[in-house]
């Protein structure tokens, strides 16, 4: 169903589900693209440049793609992490295999504190480094990045590991409505890191894209974008992202909603901001801090972004810092200049992690000819997490025929260091098979295994603190 748009002033948003073959050729041929059936924009929008029109095509078919396979996906995905814990659980596969012939076998349980997503087999590290310790510069990005993380397991695992493993409070996990799907598919949890003497930092931290959700890595591919009326100075930003953040049909990014009823749950920009408004006023010395891995990290930077518009100044006064690992763009180059100053207005740091040669904070494309653009302090490590403030991450494309053999040889000695790594760090560096298996896949596709938690978690704890000290980075004080 056709939704109003009136609270954009310009949009261009793409519809993978309504497209034809024959109408999707016809983009590479003609500039009328509001003629399109997949293509919503504007009566009259036009574009003429065919290596727009090219990418537009090539979203398109990416996201065609992932529909069509989504529930296969899924299947897989359920059927590989079944398997995984069914060996976990029984402690072995021989044991597996010892109980399945004694007719006993120990059957995971999909809710319980044991049972490991997935990207939880990658690294199942769950103790927090003790030689980061509160003060030092890198302690909040160390912590948010364990709580990116832990943000993939279910409710059950990640209070288990908060409150057991960090001594810290658990404020709650919670599956949030995205208006245009129709369904929950953002996730966030909320802890409190609190001392005696007066420390009080709320974490926020939203879930990333999930290996066989199909939804997310159509977000991830979609160059969709709205620019909100009256708010031109702001630029375009990624329609997927704001949609899972919490964007309503037909009306946008109002400053206070009602809910209409209980029959779905809550917006995440809404009902997050709601809570930290409460947790905040309750000591006025409490700080907060954003965080979030890969999708996690697009809407941790968009959060404040809405906060900024809303004008909410306690909240933007509060925001001790935002940390994103492996994010992808989420806006212009407008966005960017507007979030830039809005940041350093309101005194707050934006670090932007990126580990060596990781896809995704190379999507969406960003040349000339297409519009998403990063932002912020890029902290970029190499695979011997060294690392250092740039303007950008090298390659930044990804896709560049020039950097596939020096990514490739970068995977292979990636693959080596997995063997390695343990005897040079330390045995709480170890590497697991399940890792191994897609550093192989790596050789190939470089930018995959380079996405994981597990080197982003490597990235805090061996970089160096004096990367967060403000004087390092002059020409980009956010």
């Amino acid at each position: 169903m056709a939704c109003n748009k009136d609270f954009s002033s310009s949009y261009m948003l793409l519809k993978p589900e309504e497209v034809r073959f024959f109408d999707l050729i016809h983009i590479l041929f003609s500039s009328d693209i509001e003629k399109r059936k997949f293509v919503d924009a504007p009566e009259g929008t036009k574009e003429k440049r065919f290596r727009r029109r090219w990418l537009m095509f090539v979203s398109i078919l990416t996201q065609k793609f992932l529909q069509f396979v989504a529930k296969p996906l899924s299947f897989v995905g359920s059927t590989t992490e079944m398997g995984l814990n069914l060996v976990s659980s029984n402690r072995n596969l021989f044991v597996l295999l010892l109980n399945a012939l004694r007719g006993n076998v120990v059957k995971p349980d999909k809710t319980s504190a044991s049972f490991l997503s997935f990207l939880g087999y990658w690294d199942k590290r769950v103790q927090l480094d003790s030689s980061i310790e509160r003060g030092d510069g890198k302690y909040n990005a160390a912590l948010s990045m364990m709580a990116s993380k832990v943000s993939y397991e279910n409710k059950a695992y990640i209070e288990a590991i908060v409150k057991d493993h960090w001594n810290m409070e658990f404020l709650g996990f919670y599956d949030f409505w995205n208006d245009y799907q129709g369904k929950a598919t953002t996730q966030a949890f909320l802890l409190r890191d609190k001392t005696a003497d007066d420390y009080d930092t709320i974490v926020v931290a939203f879930r990333g894209t999930e290996p066989f959700d199909s939804d997310a890595w159509c977000s991830d591919f979609d160059i969709s974008w709205y620019e909100l009326k009256g708010q031109e100075e702001v630029g375009k930003i990624h329609g997927g992202f704001m949609k899972s953040l919490g964007l309503q049909k037909n009306e946008g990014w109002p400053k206070n909603i009602t809910k209409k009823d209980d029959s779905h749950p809550d917006l995440a920009y809404y009902a997050i901001r709601e809570m930290l408004k409460e947790l905040l006023g309750k000591n006025e010395k409490a700080r907060y801090i954003i965080t979030g891995h890969s999708f996690g990290g697009a809407l941790s930077i968009l959060f404040p972004a809405i906060l900024i518009l809303h004008e909410e100044k306690l909240l933007l006064e509060r925001l001790d810092g935002i940390y994103t690992f492996g994010q992808p763009r989420v806006g212009d180059e407008t966005f960017g200049k507007f979030m830039q100053q809005k940041l350093k207005d309101h005194n707050i740091r934006y670090f932007r992690f990126v580990y060596g040669n990781d896809i995704v904070p190379r999507l969406p494309y960003d040349d000339k000819t297409l519009m998403f653009k990063h932002f912020g302090t890029c902290l970029y490590y190499d695979r011997f997490y060294e690392g250092k403030i740039v303007e950008e991450e090298p390659n930044k494309n990804y896709f560049s025929p020039l950097g596939a053999i020096p990514m490739m040889i970068n995977a292979f000695f990636e693959l080596i260091r997995s063997f390695t790594i343990k005897y040079k760090k330390g045995p709480e560096y170890q590497e697991g098979s399940v890792l191994r298996l897609f550093r192989i896949i790596g050789l190939v596709i470089p930018g995959i295994p380079a996405h994981s938690t597990l080197d982003y978690v490597n990235a805090t704890r061996l970089g160096s603190s004096e990367l967060f000290l403000p004087h390092k980075n002059p020409e980009n004080p956010n």
